[in-house]
């Protein structure tokens, strides 16, 4: 799957996001890292799923009209073999589509199976990363995956011993809706602002306070 970072986020997008996390900590000890990913998954029975069908349903075609054409009429013996050279030529120019047209190959994809495959992907990419090892737990992960237009949002333990959970998923509409719009820069400054202020009262910034995490991180496919 090629890279679709550059087009979701230009270099002066960048900039202003990360401007937006040194701001929104400048009153907290919460550390905010937004991350942004090609994709969580490459979802491969995507691409062999639609290919067998529609080189199935293209086989079976050029199959009947080569039949219906014939003078004669009706499927002879010689006719199936219409159908395997077809459906050979058709599955490899169908599995390359797939692959490479992305939103034909989203609309093969459950969007539950895109869920599980973003959450997966976000814890990983939390302890990965090492935003678990902050001074008082204080991590916050802005998880985007820009294939399946999917956030997760996760904090570290420090945090969701004060502030609960649920309300990540108020981060989270913030950031799904803004790529909606192709606000994507707006959005995810609007969604750090927003996880600064839910963290601001139990985690005050402190005056030997350092920037323990980076302040964006861009995954290269």
């Amino acid at each position: 799957m090629r890279d679709l970072t550059d087009k979701f986020l230009s270099k002066k997008d960048r900039d202003k996001v990360r401007n937006c996390v040194a701001e929104a900590e400048k009153t907290t000890s919460g550390e905010i890292v937004p991350m942004i990913v090609t994709a969580s998954y490459h979802y491969p029975m995507a691409e062999m799923i639609g290919s067998l069908i529609l080189s199935l349903l293209t086989a079976v075609v050029v199959t009947l009209i080569a039949a219906v054409k014939k003078s004669w009429g009706g499927v002879t013996v010689w006719d199936l073999w219409i159908f395997p050279a077809v459906f050979s030529v058709a599955f490899v120019i169908f599995y390359a589509l797939v692959r490479n047209v992305l939103f034909l190959k989203r609309l093969l994809i459950t969007k539950s199976e895109m869920e599980e495959e973003v959450t997966e992907a976000a814890l990983t990419s939390f302890y990965r990363e090492g935003l678990q090892h902050t001074r008082d737990r204080t991590g916050i992960l802005i998880y985007i995956s820009v294939f399946e237009r999917l956030a997760y949002v996760l904090a570290d333990e420090g945090i969701n011993a004060k502030v609960n959970p649920d309300v990540w998923q108020e981060v989270v509409d913030i950031v799904v809706s803004s790529i909606k719009e192709h606000k994507q820069a707006d959005g995810i400054c609007r969604a750090v602002k927003k996880c600064g202020e839910l963290v601001q009262k139990n985690f005050p910034i402190k005056s030997d306070d350092t920037n323990e995490l980076d302040n964006l991180i861009v995954e290269k496919e």
